[in-house]
């Protein structure tokens, strides 16, 4: 086995672990937690919920059902191969909720413990898939394909107004004021967790990329319709060669780092990357500058 092949199973391995590890995570916050309490926390997952409670429907099944339209539409829109570990985490995570959901005994003691705990595995859960690239669909599929037409709303709103949206559905499903409010909460538990996970405490922080390789262009495009990130090319002359050329430099935080490594070696495995921590990122998509 040469030394390429050995790093896609490699990296096939610790995609398949962070997967499975995740979506059990996730199984215990949607089983345990949130669907026996009545909390949809925005999202596919959401609305799976409410159809479980008025229909009995599954919730992982319904899931997966609800994101086959969206993966054809991302296919064309997004690219085959952004969209192959969206569509292999979302089918594991909807398995591991259904297969484990007889398992899973319910808690349904103090709704904000349930709010707290539940949040935590799910952003943890979530977290780990997301470290690895993937993604379990959704809203943030929905809102990856709406932002690329409405640019005028950040792709971070956009997922925003749709859990608000799904989550104020559940006052008419289960009738109650209370179901919302506990929903926001769990929602807010998960995003801090998620936040702490993949990028620390201080969303300033991340990692800068120089990158120099012969198929710059095909890089270039990737990074910014895959990963919605910024992309400077600096011009250069080989010390040795001296032959003109350019660099790419890139900020992106901690977790995206591996996606713009597989981008670049998908492209040119030969490519040369420098990668450096980045204490300090200021600006859209990282820490807000101050203003005066």
């Amino acid at each position: 086995m040469n030394h390429t092949a050995l790093q896609r199973w490699t990296a096939l391995f610790w995609d398949a672990l962070f997967f499975l590890l995740g979506s059990l995570l996730y199984a215990v916050s949607v089983n345990v937690f949130s669907a026996p309490n009545n909390i949809a926390p925005g999202g596919f997952t959401g609305i799976a919920t409410m159809l479980n409670y008025l229909f009995g429907l599954p919730i992982g099944i319904t899931i997966l059902v609800m994101n086959v339209p969206f993966f054809i539409l991302g296919a064309v829109q997004l690219g085959k191969k952004f969209l192959a570990k969206v569509i292999a985490a979302t089918i594991l995570s909807s398995v591991v909720i259904d297969l484990t959901a007889p398992f899973m005994p319910a808690y349904r003691g103090d709704m904000m413990l349930c709010c707290i705990f539940g949040g935590i595995l799910s952003g943890a859960g979530l977290a780990l898939i997301f470290l690895r690239g993937g993604a379990t669909g959704g809203t943030d599929l929905i809102a990856k394909l709406v932002s690329k037409y409405v640019r005028f709303i950040s792709l971070a709103h956009l997922l925003l107004i749709a859990d608000i949206v799904v989550v104020l559905t559940t006052i008419p499903v289960y009738r109650t004021i209370e179901s919302p409010l506990y929903a926001f909460i769990f929602i807010f538990v998960t995003t801090k967790v998620i936040d702490m996970v993949m990028y620390g405490n201080d969303s300033g922080t991340g990692k800068m990329m120089f990158i120099i390789s012969q198929k710059n262009q095909e890089i270039k495009k990737h990074i910014l319709e895959d990963m919605d990130r910024g992309v400077t090319e600096l011009k250069s002359r080989g010390g040795y060669s001296g032959i003109e050329g350019e660099v790419l430099l890139c900020a992106v935080r901690r977790g995206e780092m591996h996606r713009t490594l597989d981008i670049v070696k998908k492209a040119d495995d030969r490519a040369f990357v420098i990668v450096g921590d980045a204490h300090e990122i200021t600006g859209e998509g990282f820490k807000e500058g101050e203003t005066t």
